[in-house]
């Protein structure tokens, strides 16, 4: 049986996070594909699809799409944007990358800096990283809670499950208003990580990649897991849900995100926007006007 495009969007999603456990997910996986040449058709087709439902959603104007990727440092979130939206209409698409806040971000909620760069409707927003770092990098350092500066009776043993709803409620209303919400997690596996951190250090070309802090935080790999396992289980739902999509093999990780943002712009029956009829009688006089020019 061939795989298809929705075949691959349903395998990785978790739409109800109660029996999530990332254990049952293989960081390795490649399901029914052997190789990168064999994705290589299905990829292209997606990518095709992908630039032509692009330009309905952005004719249409009254969808928004929402991207989100999460995960442990060289998974490949960098290099999954460039290639799968290497197609699109740049006018229609805009990444931002999420590190460190700054004094002014820390001033303000923990949602703020990321909900004024939401994606206009017509458009594709991808967030590299996202408010998602709140439940997770936040919770492994506790210094990074201490300068939020958050009045000292809020911060309680609650504190992570009430960020997860406060985050659930925010997706829940970009969903009433048209914001459709892609979550992706890139599962790599610790040793293909430590595989890739060598490749940064001994290839030159790539040592600008490399940074010391990427080996304290992999001294954490145990509470990055727990944190990302919670915060799947507390977010995941129908409207927004997670793709806990396996990042040992990049060619595989682009092919399952390429294939749930198809699945998901399909699904809107996104359509070019008809012509009012006065408006067509405005084409015969203008393309008699052209003929007409000497």
């Amino acid at each position: 049986m061939s795989i298809t495009l929705k075949d691959l969007s349903e395998r990785y999603c978790v739409c109800d996070g109660k029996k999530f456990r990332l254990k049952d997910f293989e960081a390795d996986d490649t399901w029914k594909l052997e190789s990168k040449d064999e994705a290589a058709k299905l990829l292209e087709h997606s990518l095709d699809k992908l630039a032509e439902l692009q330009g309905r959603l952005y004719a249409q104007n009254e969808w928004a799409l929402l991207l989100i990727f999460q995960a442990m440092d060289a998974a490949g979130k960098d290099g999954t944007i460039k290639h799968v939206m290497s197609g699109v209409n740049p006018q229609g698409c805009e990444v931002f990358s999420f590190k460190a806040p700054s004094a002014e971000e820390l001033d303000h909620d923990f949602l703020w800096r990321t909900m004024k760069n939401l994606p206009e409707r017509g458009r594709i927003g991808i967030f590299n990283r996202s408010y998602y770092e709140e439940t997770l990098v936040v919770r492994v350092h506790k210094e990074f809670l201490t300068k939020q500066k958050l009045p000292e009776k809020l911060v309680t043993k609650n504190i992570w499950r009430e960020r997860f709803e406060d985050i659930s409620s925010v997706e829940r209303y970009m969903g009433r208003n048209g914001i459709i919400v892609r979550k992706f997690f890139l599962n790599v596996s610790r040793e293909e990580q430590k595989e890739r951190f060598m490749k940064r250090l001994d290839e030159p070309k790539k040592n600008w990649k490399f940074s010391a802090a990427d080996i304290r935080e992999r001294q954490c790999w145990p509470q990055y897991m727990e944190a990302y396992e919670d915060t799947i289980r507390h977010t995941a739902t129908e409207q927004a849900p997670w793709y806990v999509v396996p990042a040992d093999h990049k060619w595989f990780t682009r092919l399952v995100v390429a294939s749930v943002i198809v699945d998901t712009l399909e699904s809107l029956k996104l359509k070019f926007p008809d012509v009012a009829p006065e408006v067509r009688k405005e084409f015969a006089a203008a393309r008699a006007a052209l003929k007409n020019e000497k």
